[in-house]
């Protein structure tokens, strides 16, 4: 954070494996050691270059390795090398997060690239996960923290693999203003635009993180309508993507409808049970299990063959209000409990 406010970044150092969190003393350290080794094979200044660290908590890093591996990294900087980054930030990952938007600002091209990783450990706030964001856009560093802090509440916040919010990890935007765009500067249609294109990178990779829960086979879509309030909303909508019971149900294909309604009910967002309507749908077809609070008589054939499927889209209508919010997350399999069983040894 210190770097952040003090200077324009123009490079992120980052290893996997080890979260050099509750590491004390000598975790700063070797976090600063790691931005000074970095910042001295670019010519950079120390404040220059941003952190991150993702794995294990708890043990110190080991810094031969770091140290030669900053040399190697910075050696081998080259055009693909945003693959060689997105493979190399991958824990339990299963595969690479990349995404790429392109867009029109001001008779200019403008693009948007991004890397992410995510896996377990996924309840962002802002946290559990990385995701680098890199763009040509010529836009002013305070413009771009607005755009990012918009679209990080509607798209990472609004994702939950297993609940557990992380210690560390981030998400950060880059900009070098190469696209020679007018600057965007303040709110206008400009800066509309770019936050569309970066909202929609980042709603992909968000995608992808929720698709790629530790031991998932299944991406849950909510889609939420019809509340108070944006608050109500999004406390709804996460609400349902988080609950353990809602997760095994869809794992195991049971269309067992209560428990999204229970999830609902202790979210602490405001709205009348008794109006919410509950609707599975995805390339098989769409099927309504509740109407006004209460259960319907539906196929539960169908209801199966669409839960067997491995994206599955939940539209909940509250019936309440104008306000919506979309959240996503995965099954909740036996393999879950392998991986985070032994992911230390």
């Amino acid at each position: 954070m210190e770097h952040i406010k003090n200077s324009n970044t123009q490079a992120i150092v980052v290893n996997s494996g080890n979260a050099n969190a509750c590491t004390g003393a000598a975790g700063l350290k070797n976090a600063y050691k790691m931005t000074e080794l970095t910042a001295n094979y670019l010519n950079l200044a120390l404040q220059e270059v941003l952190v991150g660290s993702t794995g294990v908590i708890g043990v110190p890093l080991p810094m031969d390795k770091i140290t030669y591996g900053i040399s190697e990294a910075c050696k081998d900087l080259n055009n693909n090398g945003g693959y060689d980054a997105a493979t190399a930030i991958m824990t339990t990952d299963t595969f690479q997060k990349t995404v790429m938007v392109e867009t029109e600002i001001n008779g200019k091209n403008i693009l948007i690239g991004g890397i992410a990783k995510g896996s377990g450990m996924i309840h962002p706030n802002m946290a559990t996960m990385f995701s680098f964001m890199f763009t040509d856009a010529k836009i002013s560093k305070e413009m771009l923290q607005k755009a990012l802090s918009e679209s990080v509440d509607l798209s990472y916040n609004m994702v939950s693999v297993d609940g557990d919010t992380s210690t560390n990890d981030m998400v950060i935007a880059l900009a070098n203003g190469l696209a020679d765009n007018d600057e965007i500067i303040e709110d206008g249609k400009a800066f509309d635009s770019f936050k569309e294109a970066l909202h929609l990178a980042n709603t992909t990779l968000s995608k992808y993180i929720a698709k790629d829960g530790e031991g998932a086979t299944k991406l849950l879509e909510v889609n939420l309508k019809g509340a108070k309030t944006e608050k109500d909303a999004k406390l709804c909508a996460k609400s349902i993507i988080t609950s353990s019971l809602v997760k095994s149900a869809f794992f195991g294909s049971d269309a067992n409808w209560g428990r999204i309604m229970c999830a609902l009910g202790y979210s602490d967002g405001e709205f009348d049970p008794d109006k919410v309507d509950v609707t599975f749908k995805n390339k098989i077809g769409q099927l309504q299990l509740v109407k006004n609070g209460c259960g319907t008589n539906f196929d539960e054939a169908l209801a199966k063959e669409i839960l067997d499927q491995d994206t599955i889209n939940i539209y909940i209508d509250l019936n309440d209000g104008e306000y919506e919010a979309t959240a996503w997350g995965c099954d909740l399999t036996y393999d879950y409990v392998k991986i985070n069983g032994m992911y230390r040894t």
